[in-house]
């Protein structure tokens, strides 16, 4: 395989030799030639964007959104035993398909032209890849995964089984999370107040929302729980500006390390507690409020009944919940035959917040309010993206061109997801009400700031 890599990130994603755009039809006998019918069953007729290959040939418009570079034979091999999605993704993770041009419209284009169900057209092109494949000298056996691939075993959504997916996500390195998420080091949609709102003045922002949707801005020293609380972000500024007593629960080891460091330099330690936790592993305990900000995405729909019930075992009369989450309108499974479930977060599951909504109300919650965040997740993450190509050759420093590319490439297009709301983010706030139906909360929205 080709083993040179750009660096240029803020033009490619993926290995790049510089050459020009050829505008000239597909030669006789080229790769170009070959591949064409494949390509058009894949995208369309009309292609919308260049497809060049390892021989030079190309088709496609030459002033489009940009160019797919096919750098190997390899890439052939890899959709040839894993047809769809899965193939595509391996071919990109290992460099043999790379993406020049602007990231985000790229996507776009081919978001637009390329049918949902990869994996069917991919086995209705089977044929027409072998035939390329032979033509092109390209047959062989199956190549070995990349290693940045996951496969959890076991029973899904088992303890052991979550903890090596989150592991999977989230144990890659502290100093690589450091250069993208900046200074707030809060992996979750950010809330802009301004335009000219920075990317941790706006975490900041989230994290106060929350305490006053929480209450905690009322009851100086109220008992806090953080459920998957990262790197210890949100259990700070709850712990200094609210006075509260939190306790926070993570399964990734090195989110943990950093945390604790973080809370015992901030000297917060009589006031913050990080624990290696399950939150079902979460007994005898009981506390004013729970925070739940950005980890339900791991739950999952058959997990769903137990987490709101152990959440609400935990909670004093009038606690309340606030679940912050990637939603998305009939739900999804990122399924193992995915780019972002095979590579990015495996068993991951989108709710639909209806789904959630009635699940808190079927555990005794009382559900008050529902606040969607969607177009702040887009400008949030096009900070990351931001973050991570500046700091390029750092983060291919720590952690590989491969999950650098990886973590670039899902992160610009779950932008654009929420940009035409495919993705949905939404903070569900949910109380245990007293017997009497008392709440405790306030009458209007203008008590959260």
């Amino acid at each position: 395989m080709v083993t040179d890599v750009s660096h240029r990130p803020h033009l490619r994603v993926g290995r790049s030799v510089g050459r020009s755009i050829d505008p000239v039809p597909a030669p006789p006998g080229s790769a170009a030639e070959a591949l064409a019918p494949l390509v058009r069953a894949m995208v369309g007729s009309d292609l919308p964007v260049r497809f060049e290959f390892w021989d030079g040939s190309g088709i496609g418009p030459t002033d489009g959104s940009g160019t797919l570079e096919i750098r190997s034979p390899d890439a052939l091999r890899w959709i040839m035993w894993a047809p769809g999605e899965l193939g595509v993704a391996r071919a990109f993770v290992s460099g043999d398909i790379t993406v020049d041009g602007d990231l985000y419209s790229l996507l776009r284009v081919l978001q637009g032209s390329t049918p949902r169900d990869l994996r069917s057209i991919g086995l209705r092109t089977l044929p027409a890849i072998l035939d390329a494949a032979r033509r092109l000298g390209a047959l062989g056996p199956p190549l070995p995964p990349p290693p940045e691939e996951a496969r959890p075993a076991g029973r899904l959504h088992s303890p052991a089984r979550d903890a090596k997916a989150i592991s999977h996500h989230y144990d890659v390195g502290n100093d690589f999370y450091r250069l993208v998420l900046g200074p707030a080091m809060t992996y979750s949609c950010a809330r802009f107040l301004s335009a000219e709102t920075t990317l941790e003045e706006a975490q900041t922002a989230k994290h106060e929302l929350i305490c006053r949707k929480l209450g905690l801005h009322t009851r100086p020293g109220a008992r806090l729980l953080d459920v998957g609380c990262g790197w210890g972000s949100m259990a700070m500024h709850a712990a200094r500006q609210h006075g509260a007593t939190v306790v926070g629960v993570a399964l990734s080891r090195e989110q943990v390390d950093e945390a604790r460091r973080r809370v015992s330099e901030a000297h917060l330690d009589d006031q913050v507690e990080i624990r290696l936790q399950d939150y079902r592993d979460l007994h005898g305990e009981t506390f004013d409020a729970i925070s739940s900000i950005g980890m339900f995405e791991h739950v999952g729909a058959s997990r769903m009944a137990r987490y709101f019930e152990t959440l609400f075992g935990l909670l004093t009369p009038t606690g309340r919940l606030l679940n912050h989450a990637i939603s998305k309108p009939g739900g999804s499974f990122l399924g193992r035959r995915t780019f972002v479930g095979r590579y990015v977060f495996p068993d991951g599951e989108l709710l639909d917040v209806s789904a959630v909504i009635r699940a808190m109300q079927e555990v005794g919650f009382e559900v008050r309010d529902v606040e969607s965040l969607r177009e702040h997740y887009s400008r949030t993450l096009h900070r990351w993206v931001s973050n991570l190509e500046e700091h390029w050759e750092e983060a291919v420093a720590l952690v590989g061109r491969s999950r650098a590319n990886i973590w670039r490439l899902y992160m610009a297009a779950s932008a654009n997801g929420f940009d035409d709301g495919g993705l949905a983010i939404h903070q569900v706030l949910g109380v245990v009400p007293e017997p009497d139906g008392f709440s405790g909360m306030p009458r209007t929205r203008a008590d959260w700031g």
